[in-house]
């Protein structure tokens, strides 16, 4: 008999032996002479029966593992088991049933929120800026703290390709407003998705960007001044290319912001049409998008009431011919303000857009134009931008989200903590850490308009804990100059123009979820 065969031979008696022992049978090998085999209960009897003879050298005795466990005692163990996961089952049905659920089986429901906690600090400010602030050039502007955003919201999809979203802000303590509040449809044919309800109008980056990701704690001069606090209720439609190379948005909207007052009441809508062209010139698939450029172009045309304070028979009493902003702070007051600009019959928006990042450093910049026509005196036209440079010490980067045209989420190297270690001593991780400039630029002094020149300098830290979590710090530097202190209403000759400097100070701290 050949080696082979006497080693085959070998390996079906151990299995017959392995089988037995799990069994309780007896095995049997008849070919090649070989003798019947006893059950094999436990090693000593393997051990008494010779089996060792037929087992090559480290090889384990067939059933030396294996327990004297019957089946009756095997199904008895299984079946405590059973009673003891149907009681986990039961408790958590319970348990969920307190739980909130979706309508029908049909639908989903996303629940998400974010909570930015907020320090503002005034060290210095001249008489000029304590005026248009408080009203006094005596009184200085007051130190806050408290929340700056606490949205609450859900979204999901509905049968059968539609979508929808709700979000709640509470930050303003008894006086909640809604923020995203929208329903549409998704894979639809050329207009691919449309939403319609309160969103973003289309222009302005920072403004697009989601305050979750932006690199500084406030929006610029100019990018919240056009287009104060983003969205309106309109309908809108969003689109991609197949490539991810170009995307684009675009709709119809009535300027007024409702999301304190739940609807618009006019006899003049003030519509406005806008729309966003977004196109990713260079995205470096190789190192993950650590590498990318992008260029957009946006724009709006927007009808205003130029007669809302004299001839607006609902009663509303507002023109949207107005722009505005705090000072890139949090504030009581705008330190840039045009008031309702008189006759504003209507006005365009250009807006231009790029972003080139390189690894761990980034540098944006946009560049705003407003023109509005007037009934009463001459055209205005307003404009402003901002620049600014990033880069991560710790050598992480700020991600492109190429379907949006807009920032996503930065995922530090390593997360911060500090823990205690069981053996001693303390544990910790160093999280993401950025450093940032921004220099910011808007002129909303025009023919009779005296809003206000505004130039300032940002610089910021952003210590990232987590994708989730962390906390801003930025420093500010700014000046107002030749503001009219009386938003307009000493127009059209004003007599209380102001000028000054400050500098602020800001701290946050946020987590999403």
């Amino acid at each position: 008999m050949s080696f082979a065969l006497i080693k085959s031979r070998r390996r079906q008696v151990g299995a017959w032996v392995a089988l037995s022992a799990a069994f309780g049978l007896g095995a049997t090998a008849g070919a090649e002479g070989f003798r019947p085999l006893p059950a094999v209960p436990s090693t000593k009897v393997v051990n008494q029966v010779g089996y060792n003879s037929w087992l090559a050298e480290g090889e384990d005795v067939p059933g030396a593992n294996i327990d004297d466990k019957t089946i009756e005692d095997r199904m008895g163990e299984l079946e405590k088991n059973y009673s003891a996961l149907q009681e986990d089952y039961d408790s958590l049905s319970k348990t969920l049933a307190g739980y909130a659920k979706t309508g029908h089986s049909k639908a989903t429901m996303k629940v998400n929120g974010r909570i930015h906690a907020d320090m503002w600090t005034f060290p210095d400010s001249s008489p000029g800026v304590n005026e248009i602030e408080t009203e006094d050039p005596n009184v200085s502007p007051a130190d806050r703290v408290g929340f700056r955003r606490m949205r609450f919201g859900v979204k999901g999809d509905l049968p059968y390709n539609m979508v929808y979203k709700i979000e709640m802000e509470f930050a303003g303590g008894n006086d909640a407003e809604f923020r995203d509040a929208y329903l549409g449809w998704e894979e639809l044919p050329f207009v691919q998705t449309l939403l319609i309800g309160n969103q973003k109008r289309p222009y302005g980056l920072d403004h697009l960007n989601s305050s979750r990701y932006n690199v500084f704690m406030e929006r610029p001069w100019v990018i919240e001044s056009f287009n104060q606090d983003a969205r309106r209720f309109g309908v809108c439609s969003y689109g991609i290319s197949d490539d991810l190379a170009w995307n684009w948005r675009y709709g119809v909207y009535n300027q007024r912001l409702i999301q304190d007052e739940g609807n618009y009441v006019s006899d003049n809508f003030q519509a406005q049409i806008a729309g966003r062209l977004a196109n990713t010139i260079w995205y470096d698939e190789c190192s993950g998008g650590r590498g990318y450029a992008h260029w957009a172009v946006a724009g709006t045309w927007a009808d205003t009431d130029d007669d809302a304070l004299t001839n607006n028979y609902a009663g509303s009493g507002v023109s949207e011919a107005r722009f505005r902003h705090r000072p890139e702070a949090r504030s009581a007051s705008r330190w840039l303000d045009t008031g309702i600009i008189p006759g504003g019959d209507d006005y365009t928006l250009l807006g231009l857009e790029g972003v080139v990042n390189v690894g761990a450093t980034q540098l944006v910049g946009e560049y705003q134009f407003v023109d509005m026509d007037r009934t009463v005196g001459n055209d205005v036209n307003l404009h402003g931008g901002y620049v600014y440079l990033s880069y991560f010490l710790t050598g992480e980067h700020i991600p492109w989200d190429r379907e949006t045209g807009c920032l996503d989420r930065v995922v530090p190297f390593e997360n911060f903590f500090l823990v205690d270690r069981c053996r001693g001593g303390s544990g910790w991780g160093l999280g993401a850490w950025q450093v940032a400039l921004r220099y910011s630029y808007a002129d909303f002094n025009d023919e009779d308009i005296f809003g206000g020149i505004g130039e300032s300098i940002t610089a910021g830290i952003n210590w990232h804990w987590t994708p989730y979590a962390r906390m801003q710090f930025n420093y500010i530097y700014g000046e107002v100059t030749d503001r009219d202190a009386d938003n307009g209403e000493s127009t059209p000759a004003p007599v209380n123009l102001v000028s000054g400097d400050y500098h602020i100070l800001g701290t946050r701290l946020m987590v999403d979820f």
